[in-house]
């Protein structure tokens, strides 16, 4: 009776040696990991945290493109915030983007939530009009910039021709200061996509027995969105709306193609009404050749969009929660 068992006990430990020998070492895996994560790790340091670095120490320089960078400190800092005669329209630059950002993205975050319940009602055709729907986000910016500074067009715009036939005058969407951030908020809602995508997954996880529920204790489909279905996005909304807003602040191409058409000088539109900051930094970093300048309304900007986040995380995660 005991050989057997040694003879077993044999076995198994021969066993054991033979799957110890075959694992992989531990070095091996740790450079197997550090294979796979190098492509990403190159990018984040070459082309991420060496330009925020280097931007950073030009910040505090005043290099521009024709000569080398000399140390002035804080300068540059304070005569963007403090000097109107050096930077006329730097706060004009944040205003306008301020009041784009607080159009653009409500008339975004309404489109695209009207959007989604359109398709999450359809049950025949959803993937085509989804698609349909989603076509301005993959659409290049400068296409879409062409397309719409022709709808926009006073005299030959599609906009206008359709408001003559309901017997509405037409407008001069993009020289008229008054109409250009309306304008461009209208372009950010018509391209409200992923924004739609989202609020459809999120339609997509209310479950069923909700709203039959809702609708056995006779609520109208009215109280069933604003009782049931709402409360229930309110965490999507809230991402969205932090995502929606930062986006809104570093607003730059569709600007830059639709005020640069036809030759025109780009300087942000009528009394500078389409001049955001991110079209003001470009043109302070390319067209007047004030690098260092440049880099820190950048910085500026980082500081503006991280204390502007944290408030939304602050006073509207509450309301979400």
């Amino acid at each position: 009776m005991a050989a057997p068992a040694l003879s077993q006990r044999a076995e198994v430990a021969a066993g054991s040696g033979r799957r110890a020998r075959r694992r992989p070492p531990r070095r091996r895996d740790h450079l197997v990991g550090w294979l796979l994560v190098t492509p990403a790790l190159v990018y984040f340091l070459v082309f991420l945290l060496y330009p925020a670095l280097s931007a950073l120490y030009y910040s505090f320089t005043d290099w521009n493109l024709r000569s080398d960078a000399g140390w002035v400190g804080l300068a540059n800092y304070a005569d963007l915030l403090f000097d109107d005669v050096k930077y006329p329209h730097f706060w004009r630059s944040v205003q306008v983007t301020l009041q784009y950002t607080l159009l653009a993205v409500p008339m975004t975050l309404v489109t695209a939530l009207v959007q989604a319940l359109l398709l999450n009602a359809i049950r025949r055709g959803a993937n085509l009009f989804r698609l349909l729907l989603f076509l301005p986000v993959v659409t290049a910016e400068a296409a879409v910039g062409a397309i719409w500074r022709w709808l926009y067009d006073p005299q030959y715009g599609l906009i206008n021709s359709v408001l003559g036939l309901v017997g509405i005058p037409g407008q001069n969407w993009l020289n008229t200061p008054e109409l250009v951030i309306p304008a461009l908020a209208f372009i950010a809602a018509w391209q409200c996509g992923i924004s739609m995508i989202i609020y459809l997954a999120g339609l997509k996880g209310i479950p069923g027995t909700i709203q039959e529920a809702a609708i056995i204790d006779g609520a109208g489909p009215w109280q069933r969105f604003w009782r049931v279905t709402f409360p229930m996005l309110r965490p999507t909304t809230f991402y969205l709306l932090v995502t929606g807003v930062i986006a809104a602040l570093q607003v730059f191409g569709l600007v830059y193609v639709i005020f640069s058409g036809n030759g025109r000088s780009v300087t942000g539109g009528p009394e500078q009404s389409g001049l955001t900051y991110v079209l003001h930094l470009y043109l302070f970093a390319f067209r007047y050749d004030a690098m260092g300048a440049a880099c820190a309304m950048s910085f500026i900007l980082l500081v503006f969009i991280v204390i502007v986040t944290a408030l939304q995380f602050r006073f509207v995660k509450q309301e979400a929660s």
